[in-house]
């Protein structure tokens, strides 16, 4: 699958790496983080370098529904039960200068941006209370979001909540325009180069198969840091999501034009993208915890029906999928790595809403590096973490541990032999199999059968075969290999290995 912002995306020409070099600062992560906090850093004077693993855009950003808005579901109700108004209040204030900082950029760079109101809508009694608890803590934080239940959805609501003039885009329209100014002011962005190791001596070190370059500071934009000191990967729930592109017949005027997110879950998102052709309807949602359902595919089958259900007549024309991490108290983790001695930073855990969080991640690793001072930045580096979050922690753990216990057992024991199969799998297909004790992979993508190792390489999951994505996922901590098990994202540096 891949996405209608990836499918129409120009290339921009790599730089070459630059090995055994010293710059300023080095980006692990050529998303909107990693290139916003570039472009930020060279503008003061920094010379930096990009290291992104596959492509801009490959991982989160380039498969997002791209809205900018303050308007997140039920996210500042959330963060105002899970810790206090001084923190939402923080957090509100660091999106604000997000989107503000964004918008401006975008306006410098003539790159096409829709104005739209951004809707939170309810269907059922449960969620208008959760729209209550959404507008308080919206009020609280000096939102001007009011309750508006004269929608233009087609189908029956319980309310809805409306905060104007958002902002909607094509994401990669502005990846691209970043990487070019990161360019311009003296920096680089090298893609296809993975980052595999960093050591926070003095100087930082990072590692890739082309050898090592070193820096004063390591950022680490990832999505999910690729070191384990610090544990984020253990505090952060990861997701995959989806999105469809569906083309409505008839009249424009009857797609709605907000841009549109269901409180209830699982959720549904509607916004609009431009085409040639004439406008085109977003779909999203259908959200699950990675590589822990039976079918991926189903899910993101159900979200299509559930849009051509909803505007009838409608044709897919994209279909895609996005992973996300989201924290305990859905404050992203921005800052100082643990141990990393001062010199290694991270930025995660933006629960869907990066090009806000993303930004706003940026703007503070920018003032940590050179020295400047953001209120909102402070509140949130010394937020608490209180004791239901850290036991939603344990509990999180927990159930990792357990499903390490399951896909093992299952792999060992209900899994066939490998040895004793008399064909591969079905085009297009994969599944876990065992040769003596050991879980293999076997998939066959394009009439090519590989057999790979089951273990995952960050910290030893059985993978699962995404029918979807078509790609091997752990179910532990959201690792994510293609069929020849190379990496895609999440915490793991290393392929599976072959069989």
């Amino acid at each position: 699958m891949t996405s209608l912002w990836l499918a129409r995306a120009g290339r921009a020409n790599t730089d070459p790496y630059p090995a055994g070099e010293h710059v300023d600062t080095i980006i692990v992560g050529a998303g909107i983080t990693g290139l916003t906090t570039a472009l930020l850093l060279a503008r003061a004077g920094m010379r930096v370098a990009v290291l992104e693993a596959r492509q801009i855009g490959a991982a989160a950003t380039g498969n997002t529904s791209a809205k900018l808005s303050l308007l997140q579901g039920d996210v500042l109700g959330s963060i105002r039960h899970h810790t206090n108004d001084r923190v939402l209040q923080a957090y509100v204030d660091g999106n604000l200068a997000g989107r503000r900082w964004l918008l401006d950029y975008l306006e410098e760079r003539s790159v096409a941006v829709q104005r739209r109101d951004a809707w939170t809508f309810a269907t059922t009694s449960d969620g208008a209370a959760l729209l209550d608890a959404e507008l308080a803590a919206s009020r609280v934080a000096g939102l001007a979001v009011e309750r508006d239940d004269q929608t233009e959805l087609p189908f029956p609501i319980e309310g809805a909540l409306r905060l104007r003039d958002q902002a909607q885009f094509d994401p990669m329209d502005v990846l691209l325009a970043l990487a070019d100014d990161v360019r311009a002011a003296g920096g680089l962005v090298v893609e296809g180069e993975r980052v595999v190791g960093v050591d926070a001596g003095k100087p930082a070190t990072v590692s890739t198969a082309s050898g090592p370059m070193t820096a004063d500071a390591v950022i680490l934009a990832t999505g999910a840091p690729i070191l384990e000191r610090g544990l984020y990967f253990a505090k952060t729930d990861v997701r995959r999501s989806y999105v469809v592109a569906l083309r409505v017949p008839g009249d424009v005027a009857a797609i709605p034009r907000g841009m549109y997110l269901s409180i209830e879950r699982p959720t549904h998102s509607l916004r609009t993208a431009p085409d040639p052709d004439g406008e085109l309807l977003l779909v999203g949602g259908n959200g699950h915890p990675t590589g822990r359902v039976e079918s991926e595919r189903s899910y993101v089958d159900a979200l299509a029906q559930w849009g051509i259900d909803t505007f009838p007549g409608a044709v897919e024309t994209y279909r895609w999928s996005a992973q996300d991490y989201r924290s305990g108290n859905l404050i992203p983790f921005v800052g100082w790595f643990p141990r990393g001695r001062g010199r290694v930073y991270v930025a995660t855990g933006y629960n869907k809403w990066g090009m806000t969080n993303g930004v706003a991640a940026a703007l503070s690793l920018t003032a940590d590096l050179t020295g400047g001072k953001l209120d909102w930045a402070e509140v949130l580096h010394h937020r608490r973490t209180h004791p239901a979050d850290l036991a939603a922690g344990v509990g999180r753990n927990a159930e990792v541990a357990a499903t390490m216990t399951k896909v093992w057992v299952a792999a060992e024991t209900t899994a066939p032999d490998i040895a004793e199969e008399m064909s591969p799998p079905a085009e297009g297909t994969g599944h876990v199999g065992h040769a003596g004790r050991h879980p293999v992979a076997v998939s066959t993508i394009d009439g090519r059968t590989c057999a790979l190792s089951a273990v995952c390489t960050h910290l030893g999951g059985i993978v699962h075969w995404n029918d979807a994505d078509l790609s091997w996922d752990c179910p532990l901590h959201g690792s994510r290999f293609a069929p020849d098990g190379e990496v895609l994202e999440g915490p793991a540096t290393e392929s599976l290995r072959k069989a």
